[in-house]
């Protein structure tokens, strides 16, 4: 049982990691910003990029380069393995 959790969970973020790098890619070579694929991968990943963007501002990080990517992805992996070992002590 606890598999089936653990790489359900470990897909889940891997998904999210795979949308979080395709919207990078495609604002990096596409500036067509009412193209439908990139406002699905826009409403998919605004929710986790937003915080960390704000976070950064806050600190003084950034300008030109959006570091937010990846630190999404840094905390996506930390948290996904936090609760894989939480669930592992509980089941």
């Amino acid at each position: 049982m606890k598999w089936i959790i653990e790489a359900s969970l470990y897909r889940f973020i891997s998904f999210l990691n795979f949308l979080i790098i395709a919207r990078a890619l495609f604002s990096w070579f596409s500036r067509n910003y009412s193209n439908p694929i990139y406002k699905v991968l826009y409403q998919l990943t605004e929710p986790i990029l937003s915080p960390i963007r704000s976070l950064l501002t806050k600190l003084g990080v950034g300008g030109m380069i959006d570091f937010s990517p990846i630190l999404a992805i840094l905390a996506l992996d930390f948290v996904g393995r936090f609760i894989i070992r939480l669930l592992l002590n509980i089941f």
